[in-house]
């Protein structure tokens, strides 16, 4: 299949054409969604009052830890933000499963602030906890797709994300938009708190701002690319996903769109925890994906990077089938990897919303190449509204 050019405005249809299936459409519409989603909370360089007033209401109000609860790809979203909002913030943020978090001791979140993060706002355990939060006297703030949803309109506040209706129950559209949302969720708590001046925080929202461009114009290399490699995966039952900081949950949701869309064993891990025992899996037959993305202008990414690419070394004299998400033309990292899928280069903190693409486009051919209904997984539904 190849490029299907642009969705941008594309009128609604019964069916996913141009594509073969929902999944594909929705991964190629994420730079109208994102655009949408931005464009709701920013405008002129700065956040709307109209939208933005009553978080940064909420925000003025935190003072202990924050608590994210969510759970699958919503929680992998979450903890991408844990580590940004500690980052900017200094704040203190726990990410918990929903379904743990109503079993919590009440001492255990004492003066916390709980955000909850669901993508169709009615998952059962993810409820569960934003009512716990309520009993317990917590004020929440709900990050949902679907404006009038239970917890969009039980919760102290209410962000919603402009992903549209997400047909495929493999989370792609509604994921990105998550993570959205919740960087400038960062930023806004970064404004709000005192830790980053205007000028910053206007060259952080100009770069989330060229996002959908950026995205966009990398969509039809991606989908060649990744569908000649994924047939180079054929027969693979077997993956380890590895990335550091804010790429590690990057890594987690890839292991779990192979698991939810191809039904292959995948786990995502640390790469620092590679030695600590998960390299005995690791062989021919058991490929490593790793993420090897680098923002030069941060010292902290590059020592990411560089200790990512030293254990792409050893496992390369190992010899491991690498399968890496780099930038466009990191030569290092191309002599190193079996395969090298190539994002364009931004900064470290809107890296992970490019790199997820090309992995959600990974399990869908994957998928496909196995014969595999991509669009209706079995066992899964799209929200789980019963624990």
């Amino acid at each position: 299949m190849g490029s299907k050019g642009k969705l941008l405005g594309m009128p609604s249809t019964d069916g996913p054409a141009p594509f073969a299936h929902w999944m594909m459409r929705e991964i190629y519409e994420q730079p109208q969604t994102l655009g949408e989603t931005f464009a709701r909370y920013v405008e002129n360089g700065a956040f709307r009052e109209e939208s933005c007033g009553p978080i940064r209401r909420w925000l003025n109000d935190l003072h202990g830890e924050l608590v994210i609860a969510a759970s699958g790809s919503s929680r992998h979203a979450g903890m991408v933000a844990e580590l940004t909002i500690e980052d900017l913030t200094g704040i203190a943020v726990d990410v918990e499963y929903a379904s743990e978090y109503s079993y919590r001791s009440e001492r255990a979140t004492k003066d916390a602030s709980v955000m909850i993060v669901s993508q169709s706002g009615e998952t059962a355990d993810t409820l569960a906890a934003l009512r716990k939060a309520h009993a317990a006297g917590h004020k929440t703030l709900a990050i949902t797709n679907v404006e009038g949803s239970t917890m969009a309109r039980e919760a102290t506040v209410s962000v919603p994300t402009v992903a549209g209706r997400e047909r495929a129950i493999p989370a792609t559209k509604s994921f990105t938009s998550q993570l959205l949302v919740l960087h400038l969720l960062a930023l806004m708590t970064a404004e709000v708190k005192g830790t980053m001046d205007a000028t910053t925080l206007r060259a952080h929202l100009s770069g989330a701002e060229m996002l959908p461009e950026l995205i966009e114009s990398q969509l039809a290399d991606w989908e060649a690319d990744v569908k000649e490699i994924a047939e180079e995966y054929g027969e693979i039952e077997n993956f380890l996903f590895l990335g550091r900081g804010v790429h590690y949950p990057i890594a987690r949701e890839g292991a779990l769109k192979l698991k939810e869309s191809a039904y292959l064993h995948a786990e995502g891990y640390p790469a620092g925890e590679l030695k600590h025992g998960p390299n005995a899996l690791v062989s021919e037959r058991t490929p490593l994906v790793m993420i090897a993305t680098v923002d030069h202008g941060d010292p902290d990414s590059v020592e990411r990077y560089e200790r990512t690419v030293n254990l792409m070394n050893d496992m390369r004299e190992q010899g491991a089938n690498i399968l890496a998400i780099a930038n466009t033309g990191d030569s290092e990292v191309d002599s190193l990897a079996t395969h090298v899928i190539w994002v364009r280069p931004t900064t470290e903190l809107l890296l992970p919303l490019c790199e997820v693409v090309p992995l959600q486009m990974f399990s869908y051919f994957m998928s496909i190449n196995n014969g595999i209904d991509v669009d209706r997984p079995r066992n899964l539904v799209k929200a789980v509204v019963q624990e």
